[in-house]
């Protein structure tokens, strides 16, 4: 009965200055909300992240081409040619997928619309390795790329930027550098790929077409190596490293001209990054909650000068130091229940603005809500305890002469 009472109490003192505690939980609203905002735009990353190391599998090297160092000179021309890829493939015993790319910048144009992409000449396996999806037609066949036919498959940006629909874009011809090249599928959209490089606003075109009729050259920016299931990714970079020294012609010694990367290493440091990124942006929205917190007990010690005397009557009536302490801790708490929960209204509703409008994957976990809300909770006991305290120990006599 007296916690119900109290509460009571609590409840007609926050209405009775409504607009007053409208203002003091504002702090807390914004705090919350912002605290809501932010986590759920790092859950949002942290899941992106996730999804793209699901997507480059757990076996999947790449092999890039580097300036090759004589003597302490570096060599222009790139390191990696077609000839490596096959080599690779035919060689490597840990290997039983090799996708080679060779790439440069592209016009596009399909009737009067036309924009540059980034061109990727590639093998008929390039989706199967790397788990692309198609929205609609198919990917080019290893006969397509024997017979250096001018098909293309385009990312799932490109229609969008041609101003045409993925129905009207397959089956249909388009020039590449003033070249007909016919439309044999679109790509599902992928999102933010390794690194800045995304298949999304990429388009991609059989290997021998891109090195004989695009291109003119051999040189490849980059190999893909997919290791066979139960193979130690190291082991596999030893094999690798074997055949291309042999192909480069590299004598003991020398260092190699081409780098072995576990693409994964990037996006562990990306999410490390990401990681702190969203602990930083959270701690700078706490920052407002100590803030409305300081607003509140400023609010709660004015409340305890205005109420003095109604103290020192409840104090004649019976009511313990105990009782008064937790009369006015209840209403602090209360007030930021009251904020926290609008708060996490506000982030929830900021976190889908966001992803709507800004683009921006957004997650509002069920942790995140918890957490901000014991935070509030803990912000209305810590800021309450002075003025609830100072309440608390008023002179009953002193109080009932307060004017």
């Amino acid at each position: 009965m007296l916690f119900g009472e109290i509460m009571r109490v609590a409840l007609q003192s926050i209405q009775a200055n409504l607009f007053r505690a409208i203002l003091t939980m504002l702090g807390i609203i914004i705090g919350v909300g912002a605290v809501i905002t932010m986590l759920a735009a790092g859950a949002g990353a942290q899941q992106r992240i996730d999804e793209q190391i699901a997507a480059l599998g757990s076996n999947i090297l790449s092999i890039n081409a580097s300036r090759f160092l004589m003597r302490g000179i570096a060599r222009d021309q790139a390191t990696l040619e077609v000839d490596d890829a096959f080599a690779l493939a035919a060689d490597a015993t840990y290997i039983d997928a090799v996708v080679p790319e060779i790439q440069s910048r592209g016009q596009l144009k399909f009737g009067n619309n036309n924009t540059n992409v980034r061109i990727t000449g590639t093998t008929s396996n390039y989706g199967e390795v790397f788990n692309y999806g198609l929205a609609a037609g198919r990917f080019f066949t290893e006969g397509e790329d024997e017979a250096r036919q001018r098909v293309i498959v385009l990312g799932s940006d490109v229609p969008q930027d041609l101003e045409a629909e993925i129905d009207a874009l397959v089956g249909s011809s388009l020039t590449v550098n003033s070249q007909p090249f016919l439309i044999v599928g679109v790509l599902e959209s992928i999102g933010s790929g390794f690194g800045s490089r995304s298949p999304d606003d990429m388009a991609f075109v059989p290997l021998r077409t891109a090195e004989q009729r695009l291109f003119g050259r051999e040189e490849l920016e980059n190999i893909s190596a997919r290791v066979r299931d139960g193979v130690q990714l190291e082991r596999a970079m030893v094999d690798i490293e074997r055949v291309l020294r042999r192909e480069h012609k590299i004598m003991p010694g020398e260092p190699n001209d081409f780098a072995i990367i576990d693409r994964r290493e990037f996006l562990d440091t990306q999410q490390e990054a990401q990681q702190t990124f969203t602990a930083l942006l959270a701690s700078i929205a706490g920052v407002s909650l100590l803030v409305g917190g300081i607003g509140i007990m400023n609010i709660m010690l004015v409340s305890v000068t205005e109420r003095t005397r109604e103290i020192g009557i409840r104090m004649a009536l019976g009511a313990t130091r105990g009782t008064i302490l937790l009369q006015f801790l209840v209403e602090s708490v209360t007030l930021c229940i009251f904020g926290g929960l609008l708060g996490v209204g506000l982030g929830a509703g900021a976190a889908s603005l966001l992803s709507r409008f800004a683009g921006w994957e957004t997650f509002v976990s069920p942790e995140s809500i918890v957490l901000a809300s014991v935070f509030s909770v803990g912000v209305g006991l810590f800021f309450g305890i002075w003025p609830a305290r100072r309440a608390a120990r008023l002179d009953p006599i002193e109080a009932l002469r307060y004017e």
